[in-house]
């Protein structure tokens, strides 16, 4: 098997799309037809060169704020994926690195909820996306307490006041929600999954927009308040991967016959059918949804959450293969030949904000934790897919 993964990722080494003159992927990039789904080892090989790259060049030892802590949702994906014991290793030496703990205040009369990267802003969801991968580490064991005891204590907490404005922002859902079902499925105790909807309808009725099926980034860029540069409703793509992906992950922890999932499946299936063909032929999403002139070119934090998302439904028969395959494969296509580059580098991440930008630069050279880990998600959901 190691030299077929070897093989594979030669082959897939020499396949990044060159960049045209203004160090854009060229036209060629679009493919065509009705493209087989990847080989298992191509995928396997595509997780081994991009987590390999990340983790030579990164060291595990840096904060447990979202930007990294995304990562390593990705990176516990990979290890599903593939067994490869030091992908563990490397969350949890992240982890013991930040104590399992998120922001790091333990004096409650001081928790914030407002955007915040200081350690008083403890229930700022910024801070608590560390939780879904210590939850992971301590189910594969060993089942430490002191690996979940912040988890528990800050969400237990949390879901002890009376406020439901915890989700003001998109990336928020990522960041939370998945925490909220994980604690679920670790303890049994339905009081997490009934604030966690409690939370969701408060950030539906801030961002969701019911007749597009997708969400603005936060209140501030609803229509038409705010618009994209052509007058148009204004979706920040990886707003909306935020989401995508976290109604993916929710899904994945709930029970088939539980009260709630019908409500999570019909918005998963509803942004499905509204993302499915504002795909770019070229297999990527532009960073205004709708507006592909906003700020147009590939991105792909924003693809990759979605492409997981789509694989994730179809493995999972939440969503219709026929009907989301292609897209999905075309997102795949794009991850696989243009922003991953030869030596494992993850290109075209739009840098850390809130919105789409008229005129920002995202090139093969613009990388970021959190699109690392979006990318690996979508790896390891295309490994287990059916052939």
């Amino acid at each position: 098997m190691a030299g077929i993964l070897i093989g594979a990722a030669l082959l897939l080494g020499g396949c990044a799309e060159l960049p045209d003159a203004a160090g854009t992927p060229s036209a060629g990039a679009a493919r065509t037809g009705a493209a087989p789904v990847p080989a298992r080892a191509e995928a396997l090989a595509l997780i081994e060169r991009v987590n390999g790259y990340w983790q030579r060049t990164t060291p595990p030892t840096e904060w447990a704020f979202w930007n990294v802590a995304v990562y390593h949702t990705g990176n516990m994906a990979a290890y599903a994926a593939t067994g490869n014991e030091a992908y563990r290793r490397y969350s949890e030496r992240w982890a013991d690195y930040n104590g399992w703990r998120g922001a790091k205040s333990d004096d409650r009369s001081q928790w914030k909820l407002t955007y915040g990267e200081t350690d008083d802003h403890v229930l700022f969801g910024d801070w608590q996306v560390c939780f879904q991968t210590y939850i992971d580490l301590y189910r594969l064991g060993p089942q430490d307490p002191r690996r979940i005891a912040r988890a528990r204590e800050v969400m237990d907490y949390e879901i002890g006041t009376d406020r439901v404005d915890y989700w003001w922002w998109a990336d928020g859902l990522y960041m939370a929600m998945p925490v909220m079902t994980k604690l679920y499925a670790l303890t049994g105790e339905r009081r997490y999954l009934d604030k966690m909807v409690a939370y969701f309808d408060y950030a539906n009725g801030l961002m969701y927009d019911a007749d597009a099926h997708l969400y603005y980034r936060d209140a501030r860029y609803v229509y038409p308040r705010h618009t994209s540069v052509n007058g148009r409703k204004d979706f920040w793509a990886r707003g909306d991967g935020w989401v995508f992906a976290a109604l993916a992950k929710v899904l994945a922890d709930l029970p088939r016959d539980d009260p709630y999932r019908p409500r999570f499946e019909e918005r998963f299936r509803a942004m499905a059918a509204a993302l499915r063909p504002i795909q770019r032929p070229e297999g990527y999403w532009t960073r205004s949804l709708l507006d592909p002139d906003h700020a147009p070119g590939p991105e792909t934090s924003g693809t990759a959450f979605f492409t997981y998302g789509l694989l994730w439904g179809i493995n999972d028969g939440v969503l219709d293969r026929a009907t989301y395959l292609p897209a999905a494969l075309r997102g795949w296509d794009y991850l696989a030949h243009v922003a991953v580059q030869p030596d494992g580098k993850v290109g075209y991440v739009q840098p850390i904000g809130d919105r789409a930008i008229p005129g920002q630069v995202v090139d093969r050279d613009s990388t970021a934790h959190f699109g690392v880990g979006a990318v690996l998600l979508a790896a390891a959901e295309m490994a287990r897919m059916k052939r």
